[in-house]
């Protein structure tokens, strides 16, 4: 019996633990190929209000406005770069999940890169001055110096 509940309790935990999609019924399309191409444009959407959801994932009012407005647009004949295009006209390159690769993102695509490159190479360099500094070996006058000092504190330790 106690299996039989702690088995219930797993199920009921994994089920509530799975991704609820916030597409509503009444949304859904009735040809399912225009439905999965408008899925899989809201996959690619960012829900403005949640900012980290995809507006197929998310149960935000604008997001259902959105997923409704891909779907009157593909209803009407519009190609799937059409629909991208018209929505960023209307709320700007931050709505696209994955930014488009252009002028004003290289820096947040090759950022990473760099910041990589870079820190190589610091370590590189820190590495190398570090293993000169520690090479290095005392010059012929530091080493007559050292003698004479060396000298000077063993003859007066034996003068006591």
């Amino acid at each position: 019996m106690k299996r039989l509940v702690l088995l219930g309790f797993v199920i009921a935990a994994v089920i509530a633990a799975s991704p609820v999609k916030a597409v509503e019924p009444n949304e859904i399309l009735e040809d399912p190929k225009l439905e999965q191409r408008a899925r899989a444009l809201s996959k690619d959407l960012r829900c403005v209000v949640c900012q980290n959801q995809s507006i197929d994932d998310s149960n935000a009012s604008l997001a259902r406005d959105l997923r409704v407005v891909v779907r009157e647009r593909l209803q009407a004949g519009d190609t799937d770069k059409q629909i991208i295009d018209f929505v960023v006209a209307r709320y700007g390159e931050f709505v696209l999940l994955n930014p488009r690769v252009n002028a004003r993102t290289y820096l947040l695509w090759g950022g990473p890169a760099l910041v990589l490159i870079f820190g190589i190479l610091g370590l590189v360099f820190w590495f190398r001055r570090r293993g000169k500094i520690a090479n290095d070996g005392l010059s012929p006058e530091e080493e007559k110096r050292l003698a004479e000092l060396l000298g000077q504190t063993g003859t007066e330790g034996s003068d006591k």
